[in-house]
């Protein structure tokens, strides 16, 4: 019976991310993310890059979600996992293997051996965007998409949002299922917190972004602990 309970709960979450990996609803995002995968970067030229929408990523009974922004173009896009293959993941899975979030420190492609525990990584948009900015229009079109991931994630008590856009996304899920009136009351800065009506935490973070941690605005140190944090808020 347990065995057929755990394939009823990754059942869904199978099928939903078949529908995003086949999903080409935004015309701009469908040719950025093409023209990448053939153009490659010339360190990554002898690789087959993905060069399609990137599905979540994790333990589909995790009580922490990680939120972030859209896939990288020579990252995600090109390994076809969330923050595996760029910068960003390479500052990100260490830390998540510090705080006992995964198996292993180091992401490289889809058959590194990598497992998550208890945690589960999302993006606000699953293709990725030039510049790293998708338009109001492109994260409208994912939205359904992350809908339907939160609903499944039943287990859920904190959101981690990396980075303003991951931190937006979730508050207008809260407002598309009518469980909060006024965006106003939460303002995104890093390590905030806040308790919200469905009974989850939402924790910001600035996004571990090449650009951040470069310049020193996202420390280790500083991405350590909200991770710590997260781990004590969802044994609460």
């Amino acid at each position: 019976m347990a065995t057929a309970t755990k394939f009823v709960k990754e059942h869904w979450l199978t099928i939903l991310n078949q529908e995003v990996i086949a999903c080409t609803r935004c015309p701009r995002l469908v040719a950025y993310r093409q023209q990448v995968a053939r153009e490659k970067r010339r360190a990554y030229r002898d690789c087959e890059y993905w060069g399609k929408p990137v599905p979540g990523f994790g333990d589909p009974n995790a009580r922490v979600v990680v939120l972030g922004l859209a896939p990288g173009a020579h990252g995600s896009n090109r390994t076809g996992r969330p923050f595996t293959g760029d910068a960003s993941g390479n500052f990100m899975y260490p830390v998540l293997y510090e705080a006992g979030f995964s198996n292993q420190p180091n992401a490289t492609d889809r058959n590194d051996g990598l497992k998550l525990r208890d945690l589960y990584i999302t993006a606000a948009v699953r293709c990725a965007p030039p510049d790293n900015k998708p338009l109001p229009q492109e994260l409208a079109n994912c939205a359904p998409y992350l809908d339907r991931e939160m609903e499944g994630l039943k287990r859920a008590k904190v959101i981690v949002a990396l980075g303003r856009i991951g931190f937006d996304a979730y508050l207008n899920y809260l407002k598309r299922r009518g469980e909060l009136e006024r965006r106003g009351h939460y303002v995104f800065q890093h390590g905030a917190k806040y308790e919200m009506k469905n009974g989850k935490v939402l924790l910001a973070s600035y996004h571990p972004s090449n650009q951040n941690t470069q310049t020193g605005k996202l420390t280790r140190e500083m991405f350590m602990q909200i991770f710590k944090e997260a781990a004590q808020l969802a044994d609460r």
